[in-house]
């Protein structure tokens, strides 16, 4: 189905300059993810042991689920219209009473969060499947989404239920049945499977809106950095060294991302043969990057307010792997919207392993500083090679920037 070829809807969003825009209730759903997100590095930080990282893990997923589908709802759906946005902030509640559950969601506060994310991700769905006429290209798709959506929730339900140790296992394949059915399009019994071919998105609003979460992600690693300097006794120079290490690296990050235009970005969908497939890539990698920011803040966290303690054990694990992720998710993304492989990224994420596995002995405040070094080298690195900077260099040489082209 083409933009062109969907059907008049109240509810859809209809052709025209603001087709793609991303509206105003967008922005202000967002705002719930700060919340959420902070309290998901929060946990982390307090629960730095093997357990911790799988339960972060699994509400991370969770987090990224309930804003994933909410994304796909406003590309398809106009979040002006009164009853969506209505939808819209019943699941910002929902999302808000799970970010308030979240540090005890393995604990007393369990089946509250289950509830809570259940009535979200059904509840979404539900109201698009019942406001949409049977013959409605979009309907099929939902009703198994639907379908997925009321699976999940009886594993998430069944682990708010029982004991806490039952709770990783249940919410683990609660997580699986939303993040993996997307992969053999949702199919059913007697529903059959969607395909993407099927699917209408807008490249410049899926790409604007995973932008704007990872703007939300990196504010977390500002806080991270403002707070715990703000809450320390003595700005010594080691502290003050620490922080801005960790600034740099936050610096690094976003100019490591934005250096894949967005221009770029939205091309690899809208002219691609299956956009539905490039918008799907773009949230399955976001999920890793994003994660890597949320791992990379809690390490800042951990850096200022210890500075001269050796980095070892978990601490210096933290300290590596947000990196690490950060930079592979980073690579795959350029690599899905422009086709073209970054060989410094990669260099980069076996540089910082290495640094991160022979600096366990160095002070924190040492060990971020090397890092953070090798961050910036390769952001810049990154920039001057980027088809950016290179379709500049080709017009100063009167090159045809049509030359380069973008390969899907």
């Amino acid at each position: 189905m083409t933009e062109q070829d969907a059907p008049f809807h109240p509810l859809m969003r209809q052709p025209g300059q603001d087709n793609a825009r991303v509206m105003n209730e967008e922005l202000f759903f967002d705002l719930v993810y700060v919340f959420l997100v902070t309290q998901i590095s929060h946990g982390l930080l307090h629960h730095l042991t093997p357990a911790g990282g799988v339960q972060t893990l699994i509400l991370w997923f969770a987090a990224w689920l309930g804003w994933q589908y909410t994304g796909w709802v406003t590309n398809w759906f106009d979040p002006r219209v009164p009853a969506l946005r209505g939808v819209l902030f019943v699941t910002m509640a929902l999302a808000l009473v799970c970010g308030a559950a979240a540090p005890e969601a393995f604990g007393p506060r369990g089946l509250a969060f289950a509830l809570c994310y259940a009535g979200m991700q059904v509840g979404r769905s539900a109201f698009i499947v019942f406001s949409l006429p049977a013959s409605h290209p979009l309907a099929p798709n939902y009703r198994r989404i639907l379908g997925w959506g009321i699976l999940a929730a009886c594993f998430w339900v069944a682990g708010g239920l029982g004991t806490p140790e039952m709770r990783v296992p249940l919410w683990a394949l609660g997580v699986a049945c939303e993040y993996i059915s997307p992969m053999f399009g949702f199919w059913l019994p007697g529903l059959g499977r969607s395909h993407t071919t099927d699917w209408t998105i807008s490249g410049s609003h899926i790409v604007e809106r995973c932008q704007l979460f990872v703007i939300v992600a990196l504010g977390e690693t500002i806080m991270a950095s403002g707070l715990s300097l703000a809450e320390s006794a003595h700005w010594s120079w080691i502290e003050l060294g620490g922080f801005a290490a960790s600034f740099v690296c936050t610096l690094a990050m976003w100019w490591l991302y934005f250096q894949t235009s967005s221009e770029e970005a939205e091309d690899a969908i809208n002219t691609s043969s299956d956009p539905g497939r490039m918008g799907a890539y773009f949230h399955y990698l976001h999920v890793v990057l994003i994660g890597g920011i949320i791992v990379t803040a809690v390490a800042m966290d951990l850096l200022l307010e210890n500075p001269l303690e050796d980095a070892s054990g978990a601490a210096a694990l933290v300290m590596t792997l947000g990196p690490v992720l950060y930079l592979l998710a980073s690579t795959a993304y350029r690599w899905v919207a422009t086709r073209r492989m970054m060989t410094s990224q990669i260099v980069g994420v076996i540089v910082l392993l290495v640094a991160g596995f022979a600096g366990q002995d160095l002070p924190m405040w040492m060990l971020a500083f090397c890092e953070t070094v090798i961050f910036l080298i390769i952001s810049i690195l990154c920039s001057a090679r980027s088809p950016r900077n290179t379709a500049h260099a080709g017009a100063d040489h009167g090159r045809d920037s049509t030359d380069r082209g973008v390969g899907v």
